[in-house]
């Protein structure tokens, strides 16, 4: 799996969202996780928005900030407010309504 990082002025853009993506190694949930959330962001977010993935089995203190208790679990920085989903992201409606993305 790899971070996504749009251009740094993409990223002070208003409609940018800004997504973190807790997982525990290369497991099949967390690689169905990201490639559920690659295909979302490509799909209705062209251009506006950035995943960092952060691996638990490798930076277990990482999650404490987020206040992570399950894996996968999606966290929308930005645009605010701060929103977490949680599971492999297969439900595109769900993690759409969740993410608060237009689909118009």
């Amino acid at each position: 799996m790899e971070s996504i990082e749009q251009d740094s002025e993409e990223l002070r853009n208003e409609h940018t969202y800004r997504l973190k993506l807790y997982v525990a190694g290369q497991t099949p949930k967390c690689v169905r996780a990201f490639a559920n959330l690659r295909e979302i962001c490509e799909t209705h977010l062209s251009g506006k928005y950035s995943i960092e993935i952060i691996d638990l089995t490798k930076n277990p203190q990482l999650g404490r900030a987020d206040q992570i208790l399950a894996i996968p679990t999606l966290v929308r920085h930005l645009p605010s407010p701060l929103v977490k989903i949680i599971g492999d992201l297969s439900n595109t409606e769900r993690v759409l309504v969740g993410l608060s993305i237009q689909t118009n």
